[in-house]
């Protein structure tokens, strides 16, 4: 009896598919796609372009026809005003914070044999493991107290040693930690998931175990794609088991859910479609649409030959599909990783919401790199067992120093998770702007708590005076946005934090 082959047959419940299909078909028609994009690809007059965009300010999901009509943009000058409404939408929902966060990889073990991953299970230069709760737990001490993470994503294989039972066994194994540091402890306080597709049941577990955020990337919305680069012999060629991973988890209760693709599989264009049909079809279903959206490229992987990849997207084209996307579903938080470069990235540090820093991609890479005395990320690019290649290997204090010269207030804030301001309750905030205000004060709070906690001097330097122009901003909003008394209790808070008490959020 092979134990791996009787696992992949029973995780596709068919019922948890049929119930969200129309006709037998799902949300994503390939034919309208296209059929919209070419009706709307020429004769894209100024005019047009600045109904479109300032109809996004409402903070609505955007038609599908406007949506394509921005797609095809070509005209320089008309991308800039894309990118200008994405800059002043970032700034009216969220205002200038970035908040930061780490992927941890758990599980190398995969059954799937996805063409451009470096997990596939044909793979044979991919050292693979599952590391125990021992190791989650040694990993975590690396993230909270060596380099001060407060939040992390962590990442599986699909296979039956990583199952959901697993998967919150090392949440609560990386919850359980807390060091003392500088001047506080280190602690990580928000747990998001990336994982396969998971019936209901298997997401209630980690609902249970205190699930942030349940992140499942479709790969690409084009059903003929899809199926090149996912063998039908595999639980990842059930294109439509996937499609509907985030329908699945709001039933289970997980109403943070992140949708995202992995650009240069297809066309941009269609998997930008792709994406706003998602978010409409979630919104259809349970009022509510994607928490974040993730933009991930192809990057090169160890074993791994992409010679048969057509659609790769060059620089200029992945920032404008970003910004399509931040005026497209503009409620949405919007991600982007260190697959990129520091240059990608800061190009478009007005536009996103969330970035990861400092991060380690293979397996026990953060608690082996401090053994070995690999000190940056850049060395970790030696380990043989990550997924593949980074783009921007810069510690996270270089990143957060950047970002504070720039402007951009690093945020650690997990608050709205424990104040239940999540699901349809954060969406009605963020579109009516009230959720910027106690995000604003919490950033200020948890950017000087890391500032004193494991800032270098340089960076808690530029930090500070960061945070005196915020602290600034908030008083001269005093009693209009903020009232009298919420930041008397946010003055008190933040005198506390000084004085050393820690975790103190609104």
């Amino acid at each position: 009896m092979n134990k791996v082959s009787d696992w992949v047959k029973t995780q596709i419940k068919q019922d948890q598919i049929d119930r969200y299909l129309e006709n037998g078909k799902d949300f994503i028609d390939d034919d309208y796609i296209n059929r919209t994009l070419a009706e709307n690809s020429s004769n894209i007059e100024r005019k047009r372009v600045e109904d479109i965009l300032q109809k996004a300010h409402d903070i609505t999901l955007m038609d599908d026809a406007d949506v394509a009509a921005l797609c095809n943009i070509k005209d320089p000058e008309l991308r800039s005003l894309v990118f200008k409404a994405a800059e002043e939408i970032k700034q009216k929902v969220y205002d200038n914070r970035i908040v930061m966060f780490a992927p941890l990889y758990l599980s190398s073990k995969c059954v799937n044999a996805c063409r451009y991953c470096g997990f596939r299970s044909d793979n044979t230069e991919q050292k693979r493991s599952v590391l125990t709760q021992a190791e989650v737990e040694e990993e975590t001490h690396v993230l909270a107290s060596k380099i001060g993470h407060k939040r992390l994503v962590i990442v599986f294989g699909e296979h039956p040693e990583s199952n959901a039972d697993y998967i919150a066994d090392c949440m609560k194994t990386i919850y359980s930690v807390k060091d003392k540091v500088r001047n506080g402890w280190g602690q990580i306080r928000r747990v998001n998931v990336n994982a396969a597709p998971m019936s209901i049941e298997d997401l209630k577990k980690l609902n249970d175990a205190g699930i942030g955020t349940f992140q499942v990337f479709q790969e690409t919305y084009d059903h003929k794609i899809y199926a090149q680069m996912h063998p039908e012999n595999t639980l990842k060629g059930n294109y439509q088991w996937r499609l509907y991973a985030h329908h699945r988890a709001m039933e289970a209760g997980i109403d943070d859910v992140a949708i995202g693709c992995l650009f240069g599989l297809a066309d941009w264009r269609f998997d930008v479609m792709g994406m706003v049909a998602h978010a409409r079809d979630l919104e259809k279903h349970f009022g509510l649409g994607p928490h974040t959206l993730s933009v991930p490229r192809l990057e090169k992987a160890i074993g791994t030959n992409f010679s048969f990849i057509k659609n790769w997207v060059n620089d200029e084209d992945f920032k404008y599909l970003v910004a399509v996307l931040r005026v497209a579903i503009p409620y949405a938080g919007l991600i982007v990783t260190n697959r990129e470069k520091p240059q990608t990235i800061r190009e478009l540090s007005n536009i996103i919401t969330q970035r990861d820093a400092d991060s380690r991609i293979g397996l026990r890479a953060y608690s082996e790199a401090y053994r070995q005395g690999l000190n940056t990320a850049a060395d970790c690019q030696k380990l043989d067992t990550a997924q593949f290649e980074l783009g921007d290997t810069r510690s996270l204090d270089e990143v957060i120093r950047e970002a504070a010269q720039l402007g951009h207030i690093v945020s650690f804030c997990t608050a709205g998770y424990r104040c239940g301001r999540t699901g349809k309750k954060i969406m009605t905030l963020l579109r009516n702007g009230t959720e910027g205000c106690f995000c604003k004060l919490n950033a200020v709070l948890t950017f000087q708590e890391w500032l004193d906690d494991f800032a270098s001097e340089e960076t808690r330097r530029i930090g500070m005076e960061l945070i005196q122009r915020e602290m600034e901003e908030i008083r001269s909003k005093v009693p209009g946005t903020y009232p009298h008394a919420l930041f008397t209790n946010f003055n008190a808070s933040y005198q506390k934090l000084l004085q050393g008490e820690r975790d103190l959020y609104f």
